[in-house]
Protein backbone atom coordinates (compact mmCIF):
# COMPACT_ATOMS: atom_id res chain seq x y z
CA UNK A 1 0.00 0.00 0.00
CA UNK A 2 2.86 2.27 0.77
CA UNK A 3 4.22 2.23 -2.14
CA UNK A 4 0.97 2.76 -4.19
CA UNK A 5 -0.02 5.90 -2.15
CA UNK A 6 3.54 7.60 -2.94
CA UNK A 7 3.15 7.72 -6.53
CA UNK A 8 2.07 10.55 -8.19
CA UNK A 9 -0.80 10.68 -10.73
CA UNK A 10 1.07 10.67 -13.52
CA UNK A 11 2.86 7.28 -12.51
CA UNK A 12 -0.48 5.79 -11.09
CA UNK A 13 -1.77 6.56 -15.04
CA UNK A 14 0.91 4.42 -16.41
CA UNK A 15 1.10 1.37 -13.92
CA UNK A 16 -2.74 1.06 -14.74
CA UNK A 17 -2.16 1.10 -18.86
CA UNK A 18 0.86 -1.09 -18.41
CA UNK A 19 -1.88 -3.29 -15.88
CA UNK A 20 0.36 -3.19 -12.90
CA UNK A 21 -1.93 -1.83 -10.58
CA UNK A 22 -6.05 -1.52 -11.04
CA UNK A 23 -8.23 1.68 -10.35
CA UNK A 24 -9.37 -0.48 -7.63
CA UNK A 25 -6.24 -1.41 -5.63
CA UNK A 26 -4.99 2.79 -5.91
CA UNK A 27 -8.48 3.82 -5.16
CA UNK A 28 -8.90 1.27 -1.96
CA UNK A 29 -5.16 1.79 -0.79
CA UNK A 30 -5.69 5.33 -0.32
CA UNK A 31 -9.32 4.67 1.23
CA UNK A 32 -7.45 2.67 3.90
CA UNK A 33 -4.85 5.02 4.33
CA UNK A 34 -6.95 7.78 5.21
CA UNK A 35 -8.82 5.96 7.65
CA UNK A 36 -5.26 5.26 8.90
CA UNK A 37 -4.56 8.80 9.13
CA UNK A 38 -8.02 10.33 9.67
CA UNK A 39 -9.82 7.91 12.20
CA UNK A 40 -12.30 5.05 11.72
CA UNK A 41 -14.73 5.99 10.57
CA UNK A 42 -13.86 9.43 10.75
CA UNK A 43 -15.26 9.46 14.23
CA UNK A 44 -17.45 12.82 14.68
CA UNK A 45 -16.81 12.80 18.59
CA UNK A 46 -12.82 12.13 18.44
CA UNK A 47 -13.10 14.79 15.65
CA UNK A 48 -14.56 17.47 17.72
CA UNK A 49 -11.77 16.55 20.42
CA UNK A 50 -9.46 17.00 17.88
CA UNK A 51 -8.28 13.82 18.18
CA UNK A 52 -8.67 12.30 14.64
CA UNK A 53 -5.64 12.39 13.44
CA UNK A 54 -4.84 14.90 10.30
CA UNK A 55 -8.49 15.24 9.95
CA UNK A 56 -8.55 16.61 6.51
CA UNK A 57 -11.64 14.57 5.48
CA UNK A 58 -15.27 15.45 6.48
CA UNK A 59 -16.84 12.94 4.49
CA UNK A 60 -15.33 9.38 2.82
CA UNK A 61 -17.21 8.49 -0.33
CA UNK A 62 -15.47 4.80 -0.31
CA UNK A 63 -18.37 3.00 -1.37
CA UNK A 64 -18.80 5.20 -4.74
CA UNK A 65 -15.72 5.41 -5.68
CA UNK A 66 -15.10 1.77 -5.47
CA UNK A 67 -18.01 1.58 -8.05
CA UNK A 68 -16.32 4.10 -9.85
CA UNK A 69 -12.76 2.72 -10.23
CA UNK A 70 -14.30 -0.77 -10.94
CA UNK A 71 -15.91 0.85 -13.89
CA UNK A 72 -12.62 1.92 -14.78
CA UNK A 73 -11.27 -1.29 -14.92
CA UNK A 74 -13.46 -3.10 -16.80
CA UNK A 75 -13.28 -0.60 -19.62
CA UNK A 76 -9.49 -0.21 -19.66
CA UNK A 77 -9.56 -4.10 -20.01
CA UNK A 78 -11.66 -4.00 -22.95
CA UNK A 79 -9.38 -1.58 -24.85
CA UNK A 80 -11.96 0.93 -24.53
CA UNK A 81 -10.72 4.61 -24.94
CA UNK A 82 -10.72 6.80 -21.48
CA UNK A 83 -9.71 10.02 -20.42
CA UNK A 84 -6.10 11.05 -19.47
CA UNK A 85 -6.75 10.59 -15.44
CA UNK A 86 -9.29 8.03 -15.76
CA UNK A 87 -9.40 5.92 -12.55
CA UNK A 88 -7.07 8.36 -10.49
CA UNK A 89 -8.64 9.18 -7.35
CA UNK A 90 -8.84 12.61 -6.06
CA UNK A 91 -10.40 14.53 -3.04
CA UNK A 92 -12.45 17.66 -2.88
CA UNK A 93 -13.10 21.15 -0.95
CA UNK A 94 -16.27 20.90 0.99
CA UNK A 95 -16.91 24.38 -0.83
CA UNK A 96 -17.61 22.75 -3.93
CA UNK A 97 -20.92 20.87 -4.32
CA UNK A 98 -21.45 17.15 -4.81
CA UNK A 99 -24.33 15.27 -5.73
CA UNK A 100 -24.75 12.43 -3.23
CA UNK A 101 -22.46 13.87 -0.73
CA UNK A 102 -22.80 16.28 2.12
CA UNK A 103 -21.25 19.75 0.85
CA UNK A 104 -20.93 21.69 4.41
CA UNK A 105 -18.72 24.25 3.74
CA UNK A 106 -17.52 23.04 7.43
CA UNK A 107 -20.11 25.16 9.06
CA UNK A 108 -22.98 24.17 11.15
CA UNK A 109 -25.09 26.65 9.15
CA UNK A 110 -24.74 23.81 6.39
CA UNK A 111 -24.39 20.63 8.43
CA UNK A 112 -25.49 17.45 7.06
CA UNK A 113 -26.78 19.10 3.77
CA UNK A 114 -26.95 17.23 0.65
CA UNK A 115 -26.32 18.97 -2.96
CA UNK A 116 -29.17 18.04 -5.60
CA UNK A 117 -26.43 18.64 -8.61
CA UNK A 118 -23.17 18.44 -9.25
CA UNK A 119 -21.05 21.90 -9.66
CA UNK A 120 -19.47 22.14 -13.29
CA UNK A 121 -16.26 21.16 -11.83
CA UNK A 122 -17.20 18.18 -10.37
CA UNK A 123 -19.19 17.12 -13.17
CA UNK A 124 -15.99 17.39 -14.96
CA UNK A 125 -14.08 15.30 -12.46
CA UNK A 126 -16.69 12.88 -13.09
CA UNK A 127 -16.89 12.97 -16.78
CA UNK A 128 -12.95 12.11 -16.40
CA UNK A 129 -13.89 9.19 -14.84
CA UNK A 130 -12.16 9.76 -11.44
CA UNK A 131 -13.43 7.94 -8.12
CA UNK A 132 -13.91 10.78 -5.85
CA UNK A 133 -12.40 9.68 -2.24
CA UNK A 134 -14.47 12.43 -0.46
CA UNK A 135 -14.83 15.98 0.98
CA UNK A 136 -11.89 18.28 2.62
CA UNK A 137 -12.09 20.18 5.84
CA UNK A 138 -11.62 23.84 5.46
CA UNK A 139 -11.87 27.26 7.40
CA UNK A 140 -16.04 27.78 7.56
CA UNK A 141 -17.18 29.41 4.17
CA UNK A 142 -13.19 29.54 3.46
CA UNK A 143 -12.64 32.46 5.83
CA UNK A 144 -9.34 31.54 7.60
CA UNK A 145 -5.84 30.69 6.56
CA UNK A 146 -5.42 27.68 9.40
CA UNK A 147 -8.05 25.47 8.62
CA UNK A 148 -9.02 26.25 12.66
CA UNK A 149 -12.00 27.65 11.63
CA UNK A 150 -14.15 24.81 10.91
CA UNK A 151 -17.16 23.60 12.74
CA UNK A 152 -15.74 19.85 12.44
CA UNK A 153 -12.19 20.18 13.91
CA UNK A 154 -8.58 21.53 12.72
CA UNK A 155 -6.88 19.75 10.53
CA UNK A 156 -3.61 18.99 11.52
CA UNK A 157 -0.16 19.39 9.39
CA UNK A 158 1.50 16.13 8.51
CA UNK A 159 4.96 17.50 8.53
CA UNK A 160 4.14 18.34 12.80
CA UNK A 161 1.12 17.63 13.71
CA UNK A 162 1.20 20.88 16.47
CA UNK A 163 1.28 23.23 13.36
CA UNK A 164 -1.14 24.52 11.07
CA UNK A 165 -2.09 22.91 7.58
CA UNK A 166 -2.29 26.43 5.82
CA UNK A 167 -5.98 28.02 4.88
CA UNK A 168 -8.71 27.44 4.14
CA UNK A 169 -8.30 24.99 1.97
CA UNK A 170 -5.98 23.46 4.33
CA UNK A 171 -7.81 20.14 3.92
CA UNK A 172 -7.05 19.61 0.43
CA UNK A 173 -3.30 19.67 1.10
CA UNK A 174 -3.25 17.51 3.88
CA UNK A 175 -5.15 15.02 1.86
CA UNK A 176 -2.48 14.93 -1.28
CA UNK A 177 0.71 15.81 1.55
CA UNK A 178 -0.04 13.43 3.84
CA UNK A 179 -0.61 10.98 1.07
CA UNK A 180 -4.48 10.48 1.23
CA UNK A 181 -4.82 11.51 -2.22
CA UNK A 182 -2.21 12.26 -5.21
CA UNK A 183 -4.82 15.44 -6.38
CA UNK A 184 -7.47 17.47 -4.84
CA UNK A 185 -9.42 20.50 -5.58
CA UNK A 186 -9.38 23.58 -3.68
CA UNK A 187 -10.20 27.29 -3.94
CA UNK A 188 -8.48 30.70 -3.55
CA UNK A 189 -9.80 33.91 -2.62
CA UNK A 190 -6.44 35.44 -1.44
CA UNK A 191 -4.35 32.56 -1.24
CA UNK A 192 -6.31 29.56 -0.18
CA UNK A 193 -4.92 26.85 -2.20
CA UNK A 194 -1.69 28.53 -2.36
CA UNK A 195 -0.41 28.89 1.00
CA UNK A 196 -1.42 25.38 1.88
CA UNK A 197 0.58 24.15 -0.49
CA UNK A 198 3.61 25.93 1.17
CA UNK A 199 2.93 24.82 4.67
CA UNK A 200 2.31 21.52 3.81
CA UNK A 201 5.18 21.19 1.20
CA UNK A 202 2.63 20.47 -1.56
CA UNK A 203 1.93 22.25 -5.14
CA UNK A 204 -1.11 24.58 -5.41
CA UNK A 205 -2.48 26.34 -8.79
CA UNK A 206 -4.35 29.33 -8.62
CA UNK A 207 -5.62 29.78 -12.24
CA UNK A 208 -6.94 33.18 -14.35
CA UNK A 209 -9.62 34.16 -12.99
CA UNK A 210 -12.80 32.96 -15.35
CA UNK A 211 -10.85 29.99 -16.56
CA UNK A 212 -12.15 27.28 -14.60
CA UNK A 213 -16.18 27.74 -13.52
CA UNK A 214 -17.39 28.49 -10.60
CA UNK A 215 -20.46 27.30 -10.33
CA UNK A 216 -21.67 25.14 -7.95
CA UNK A 217 -18.52 26.44 -5.55
CA UNK A 218 -19.98 28.03 -2.49
CA UNK A 219 -19.62 31.36 -2.96
CA UNK A 220 -17.63 33.36 -0.34
CA UNK A 221 -16.48 36.71 -1.74
CA UNK A 222 -17.75 36.48 -6.04
CA UNK A 223 -14.63 38.75 -7.78
CA UNK A 224 -11.93 36.79 -6.05
CA UNK A 225 -12.76 33.32 -5.60
CA UNK A 226 -11.22 30.77 -8.10
CA UNK A 227 -10.95 26.87 -8.00
CA UNK A 228 -8.18 24.99 -8.42
CA UNK A 229 -5.56 22.18 -8.35
CA UNK A 230 -3.60 20.45 -5.59
CA UNK A 231 -0.96 17.75 -6.20
CA UNK A 232 2.62 16.57 -4.71
CA UNK A 233 3.80 17.76 -8.13
CA UNK A 234 3.78 20.63 -11.19
CA UNK A 235 2.41 17.49 -13.92
CA UNK A 236 0.10 16.32 -11.71
CA UNK A 237 -1.93 20.01 -11.33
CA UNK A 238 -1.14 20.56 -15.14
CA UNK A 239 -3.16 17.11 -15.62
CA UNK A 240 -5.77 17.90 -13.03
CA UNK A 241 -6.01 21.81 -14.61
CA UNK A 242 -6.71 20.85 -18.01
CA UNK A 243 -9.05 18.23 -17.23
CA UNK A 244 -11.55 20.78 -15.25
CA UNK A 245 -10.58 24.07 -17.11
CA UNK A 246 -13.10 25.34 -19.83
CA UNK A 247 -15.73 27.82 -20.60
CA UNK A 248 -18.87 27.27 -18.62
CA UNK A 249 -22.20 28.84 -19.64
CA UNK A 250 -23.96 28.75 -16.23
CA UNK A 251 -20.95 30.58 -14.71
CA UNK A 252 -21.43 34.53 -15.67
CA UNK A 253 -17.91 35.17 -15.29
CA UNK A 254 -16.24 32.24 -16.92
CA UNK A 255 -14.18 32.79 -19.90
CA UNK A 256 -14.90 31.60 -22.99
CA UNK A 257 -10.93 30.79 -24.16
CA UNK A 258 -9.22 27.78 -25.28
CA UNK A 259 -8.36 25.96 -22.15
CA UNK A 260 -4.19 25.85 -22.84
CA UNK A 261 -1.45 23.44 -23.52
CA UNK A 262 -0.39 22.87 -19.32
CA UNK A 263 0.77 19.61 -19.14
CA UNK A 264 3.54 19.87 -23.05
CA UNK A 265 4.57 23.33 -20.75
CA UNK A 266 5.51 21.04 -17.81
CA UNK A 267 7.29 19.09 -20.48
CA UNK A 268 9.32 22.43 -21.47
CA UNK A 269 9.78 23.29 -18.62
CA UNK A 270 11.21 20.56 -17.29
CA UNK A 271 13.37 19.69 -19.92
CA UNK A 272 17.21 20.28 -20.49
CA UNK A 273 17.21 24.01 -21.71
CA UNK A 274 13.63 24.29 -20.76
CA UNK A 275 13.87 27.77 -18.75
CA UNK A 276 16.93 29.88 -20.88
CA UNK A 277 15.91 32.99 -21.50
CA UNK A 278 12.51 33.11 -19.84
CA UNK A 279 12.88 36.90 -17.85
CA UNK A 280 11.88 36.16 -13.55
CA UNK A 281 10.86 39.23 -12.07
CA UNK A 282 11.61 39.55 -8.48
CA UNK A 283 9.00 41.61 -6.50
CA UNK A 284 11.25 43.69 -4.69
CA UNK A 285 8.31 44.44 -2.31
CA UNK A 286 7.57 40.37 -1.23
CA UNK A 287 11.30 39.74 -0.72
CA UNK A 288 12.90 40.95 2.57
CA UNK A 289 12.28 42.99 5.50
CA UNK A 290 8.95 40.46 7.47
CA UNK A 291 9.79 36.99 6.12
CA UNK A 292 11.05 34.61 8.01
CA UNK A 293 14.77 33.75 7.51
CA UNK A 294 14.79 30.45 6.53
CA UNK A 295 12.13 31.03 3.74
CA UNK A 296 14.59 34.13 2.83
CA UNK A 297 17.43 31.71 2.24
CA UNK A 298 15.47 28.64 0.29
CA UNK A 299 13.63 31.42 -1.66
CA UNK A 300 17.50 32.79 -2.88
CA UNK A 301 18.78 29.69 -3.55
CA UNK A 302 15.80 28.95 -5.69
CA UNK A 303 16.50 32.01 -7.59
CA UNK A 304 20.16 31.22 -8.25
CA UNK A 305 19.16 27.73 -9.93
CA UNK A 306 17.28 29.45 -11.94
CA UNK A 307 19.76 32.10 -12.91
CA UNK A 308 22.18 29.00 -13.90
CA UNK A 309 19.91 27.53 -15.76
CA UNK A 310 19.80 30.29 -18.16
CA UNK A 311 16.81 32.39 -17.22
CA UNK A 312 17.23 36.31 -16.30
CA UNK A 313 16.62 37.51 -13.25
CA UNK A 314 15.49 41.11 -12.74
CA UNK A 315 13.76 43.00 -10.21
CA UNK A 316 10.48 44.82 -10.33
CA UNK A 317 8.52 47.03 -8.19
CA UNK A 318 4.83 46.72 -7.06
CA UNK A 319 4.34 49.84 -4.84
CA UNK A 320 0.80 49.29 -4.59
CA UNK A 321 1.25 46.16 -2.80
CA UNK A 322 1.51 47.39 0.55
CA UNK A 323 -2.08 48.65 0.08
CA UNK A 324 -3.37 45.33 -0.95
CA UNK A 325 -3.90 43.58 2.58
CA UNK A 326 -6.70 46.23 3.19
CA UNK A 327 -7.74 46.50 -0.17
CA UNK A 328 -8.64 42.75 -0.43
CA UNK A 329 -9.79 42.32 3.12
CA UNK A 330 -12.84 44.84 2.48
CA UNK A 331 -13.26 43.89 -1.10
CA UNK A 332 -13.69 40.31 0.30
CA UNK A 333 -15.35 40.95 3.55
CA UNK A 334 -18.21 43.29 1.52
CA UNK A 335 -18.78 40.01 -0.86
CA UNK A 336 -19.22 38.07 2.11
CA UNK A 337 -21.77 39.86 3.72
CA UNK A 338 -24.22 40.07 0.84
CA UNK A 339 -23.26 36.29 -0.02
CA UNK A 340 -23.72 35.21 3.25
CA UNK A 341 -27.20 36.96 3.67
CA UNK A 342 -29.48 34.09 2.46
CA UNK A 343 -27.85 32.09 5.38
CA UNK A 344 -30.73 33.46 7.99
CA UNK A 345 -33.12 30.71 9.23
CA UNK A 346 -35.82 31.65 6.01
CA UNK A 347 -34.05 30.66 2.95
CA UNK A 348 -31.35 28.63 3.06
CA UNK A 349 -29.55 26.42 5.58
CA UNK A 350 -29.98 25.98 9.93
CA UNK A 351 -33.09 27.32 11.44
CA UNK A 352 -32.83 28.48 14.67
CA UNK A 353 -35.83 29.39 16.67
CA UNK A 354 -35.86 32.13 19.74
CA UNK A 355 -35.88 30.43 23.03
CA UNK A 356 -38.47 32.79 24.36
CA UNK A 357 -40.40 35.43 23.06
CA UNK A 358 -42.30 35.94 19.89
CA UNK A 359 -40.84 33.85 16.83
CA UNK A 360 -40.72 36.86 14.21
CA UNK A 361 -38.10 36.52 11.36
CA UNK A 362 -35.89 39.15 12.83
CA UNK A 363 -35.97 36.92 15.68
CA UNK A 364 -35.02 33.93 13.32
CA UNK A 365 -32.53 35.34 11.72
CA UNK A 366 -30.83 36.13 14.73
CA UNK A 367 -30.64 33.34 16.54
CA UNK A 368 -30.28 31.10 13.52
CA UNK A 369 -27.28 33.38 12.39
CA UNK A 370 -25.40 33.20 16.48
CA UNK A 371 -25.89 29.22 16.36
CA UNK A 372 -24.65 28.68 12.81
CA UNK A 373 -21.92 30.71 11.96
CA UNK A 374 -18.44 30.75 13.87
CA UNK A 375 -16.06 33.73 15.35
CA UNK A 376 -14.42 33.97 12.25
CA UNK A 377 -17.51 34.38 9.74
CA UNK A 378 -19.12 36.55 12.16
CA UNK A 379 -15.92 38.96 12.03
CA UNK A 380 -15.94 39.04 8.11
CA UNK A 381 -19.49 40.00 7.92
CA UNK A 382 -19.64 42.15 10.23
CA UNK A 383 -16.44 44.43 8.83
CA UNK A 384 -18.19 43.86 5.57
CA UNK A 385 -21.45 45.10 6.02
CA UNK A 386 -20.33 48.41 7.86
CA UNK A 387 -17.90 49.24 4.63
CA UNK A 388 -21.00 48.64 2.79
CA UNK A 389 -23.38 50.94 4.78
CA UNK A 390 -24.27 54.00 4.06
CA UNK A 391 -22.25 56.81 4.32
CA UNK A 392 -19.04 54.32 4.52
CA UNK A 393 -19.42 52.78 1.02
CA UNK A 394 -17.43 55.06 -1.07
CA UNK A 395 -14.48 55.35 2.09
CA UNK A 396 -14.04 52.45 2.13
CA UNK A 397 -15.51 49.56 -0.38
CA UNK A 398 -15.18 52.59 -3.06
CA UNK A 399 -11.68 53.36 -2.07
CA UNK A 400 -10.41 49.40 -2.00
CA UNK A 401 -11.32 49.07 -5.50
CA UNK A 402 -9.05 52.15 -6.63
CA UNK A 403 -6.38 50.40 -4.77
CA UNK A 404 -7.36 47.52 -6.58
CA UNK A 405 -6.63 49.12 -10.14
CA UNK A 406 -3.40 50.22 -8.82
CA UNK A 407 -2.62 46.53 -8.83
CA UNK A 408 -4.20 45.57 -11.66
CA UNK A 409 -1.78 47.91 -13.29
CA UNK A 410 1.43 47.81 -11.31
CA UNK A 411 0.96 43.96 -12.67
CA UNK A 412 0.41 45.09 -16.11
CA UNK A 413 3.63 47.14 -15.62
CA UNK A 414 6.01 44.82 -14.28
CA UNK A 415 4.77 42.12 -17.02
CA UNK A 416 6.53 44.55 -19.49
CA UNK A 417 9.57 43.92 -18.17
CA UNK A 418 9.79 40.03 -17.05
CA UNK A 419 7.54 37.13 -18.18
CA UNK A 420 6.58 35.80 -14.76
CA UNK A 421 7.07 37.44 -11.27
CA UNK A 422 8.93 35.47 -8.39
CA UNK A 423 8.15 35.65 -4.51
CA UNK A 424 8.39 33.79 -1.34
CA UNK A 425 4.57 32.43 -1.18
CA UNK A 426 3.86 33.01 2.45
CA UNK A 427 6.21 35.15 4.89
CA UNK A 428 6.89 32.14 7.36
CA UNK A 429 6.67 28.71 7.75
CA UNK A 430 3.60 26.74 9.37
CA UNK A 431 3.11 28.17 13.10
CA UNK A 432 1.52 26.27 15.64
CA UNK A 433 -1.85 25.27 16.02
CA UNK A 434 -3.66 27.74 18.56
CA UNK A 435 -1.33 30.85 17.49
CA UNK A 436 -3.95 32.34 15.94
CA UNK A 437 -6.49 32.68 18.62
CA UNK A 438 -4.30 33.66 20.49
CA UNK A 439 -2.98 36.80 18.46
CA UNK A 440 -4.63 39.50 17.18
CA UNK A 441 -6.48 38.09 13.79
CA UNK A 442 -5.55 41.74 12.11
CA UNK A 443 -2.21 41.08 12.32
CA UNK A 444 -2.50 37.50 11.19
CA UNK A 445 -3.85 38.58 8.17
CA UNK A 446 -0.92 40.16 7.03
CA UNK A 447 0.53 36.12 6.22
CA UNK A 448 -1.46 36.58 2.89
CA UNK A 449 0.41 40.08 1.64
CA UNK A 450 2.24 37.55 -1.19
CA UNK A 451 -0.80 35.61 -2.41
CA UNK A 452 -3.91 37.79 -2.08
CA UNK A 453 -2.27 40.46 -4.76
CA UNK A 454 -2.85 38.06 -7.67
CA UNK A 455 -6.54 37.66 -6.58
CA UNK A 456 -7.38 41.08 -6.57
CA UNK A 457 -5.30 41.22 -10.06
CA UNK A 458 -6.86 38.24 -11.30
CA UNK A 459 -3.92 36.82 -12.81
CA UNK A 460 -2.77 33.69 -12.05
CA UNK A 461 0.12 31.85 -9.90
CA UNK A 462 1.91 28.21 -8.72
CA UNK A 463 3.30 27.69 -5.20
CA UNK A 464 5.75 24.96 -5.40
CA UNK A 465 8.19 23.76 -2.40
CA UNK A 466 11.44 25.47 -2.39
CA UNK A 467 13.06 23.36 0.83
CA UNK A 468 13.11 23.48 4.13
CA UNK A 469 13.69 26.49 6.47
CA UNK A 470 16.55 26.13 8.70
CA UNK A 471 15.29 26.95 11.78
CA UNK A 472 12.47 24.23 12.02
CA UNK A 473 13.03 22.32 8.85
CA UNK A 474 9.35 23.18 7.98
CA UNK A 475 8.69 23.34 4.24
CA UNK A 476 9.36 26.71 2.64
CA UNK A 477 6.91 27.62 -0.90
CA UNK A 478 8.09 29.42 -3.61
CA UNK A 479 5.36 31.17 -5.41
CA UNK A 480 5.45 32.25 -9.32
CA UNK A 481 2.96 34.37 -10.75
CA UNK A 482 2.27 35.17 -14.48
CA UNK A 483 -0.20 37.93 -16.91
CA UNK A 484 -4.36 36.79 -16.89
CA UNK A 485 -3.85 33.83 -19.30
CA UNK A 486 -0.84 32.74 -19.36
CA UNK A 487 -1.07 29.88 -16.97
CA UNK A 488 0.82 27.76 -19.16
CA UNK A 489 3.89 29.83 -17.81
CA UNK A 490 3.58 29.08 -14.70
CA UNK A 491 3.84 25.16 -15.26
CA UNK A 492 7.08 25.76 -18.07
CA UNK A 493 8.85 27.61 -14.42
CA UNK A 494 7.24 25.23 -12.05
CA UNK A 495 8.46 22.09 -13.19
CA UNK A 496 11.68 23.70 -14.66
CA UNK A 497 12.22 24.40 -10.67
CA UNK A 498 11.26 21.44 -9.85
CA UNK A 499 13.41 19.65 -10.98
CA UNK A 500 16.55 21.41 -10.63
CA UNK A 501 14.99 21.31 -6.62
CA UNK A 502 14.98 17.00 -6.88
CA UNK A 503 18.12 17.34 -8.49
CA UNK A 504 19.67 18.73 -5.67
CA UNK A 505 17.93 17.08 -2.97
CA UNK A 506 18.32 14.03 -4.58
CA UNK A 507 14.47 13.26 -4.04
CA UNK A 508 11.26 15.23 -3.92
CA UNK A 509 10.75 17.29 -1.17
CA UNK A 510 7.87 14.86 0.17
CA UNK A 511 9.96 11.92 0.48
CA UNK A 512 11.99 13.65 3.62
CA UNK A 513 8.48 14.13 5.06
CA UNK A 514 8.23 12.23 8.70
CA UNK A 515 6.09 8.82 8.63
CA UNK A 516 2.59 10.13 9.32
CA UNK A 517 1.10 7.06 10.95
CA UNK A 518 4.28 7.12 13.31
CA UNK A 519 3.41 10.69 14.45
CA UNK A 520 -0.45 10.38 15.05
CA UNK A 521 0.40 7.16 17.38
CA UNK A 522 3.44 8.98 19.44
CA UNK A 523 1.39 12.34 19.44
CA UNK A 524 -0.27 13.59 22.60
CA UNK A 525 -3.76 14.81 21.35
CA UNK A 526 -4.82 16.03 24.89
CA UNK A 527 -1.84 18.32 24.86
Amino acid sequence: MTDIIKLSAAELVAKMESGELTSVEITQAHIDHIIATDGQPLDAENRAAGKSGLNAFLHLNAEEALEVARGVDEDRAEGKELPALAGVPIAIKDLIVTKGQPTTAASRMLEGWMSPYDGTVTQKVREARMPILGKTNLDEFAMGSTTEHSAFGVTRNPWSLDRIPGGSGGGSAVAVAGYQAPLALGTDTGGSIRQPAAVTGSVGVKPTYGSISRYGVIAMASSLDQVGPCARTVMDTALLHEAVAGHDPLDSTSQNRPVGNFVDAAREGAAEGGLKGLRVGVIKELSGEGFQEGVLNRFNESLELLKNAGAEIVEVSLPSVKEAIGAYYLIMSSEVSSNLAKYDGVRFGLRVLPEEGPITIERVMSATRAAGFGDEAKRRIILGTYALSAGYYDAYYGSAQKVRTLIQRDYAKAFEVADVLVSPTAPTTAFKLGAESKGDPMALYKGDIATVPTNLAGVPSISLPAGLADEDSLPVGIQFTAPAHEDARLYRVGAGLEALLELQWGAPLHEQMPDTLELIRDFDFGA
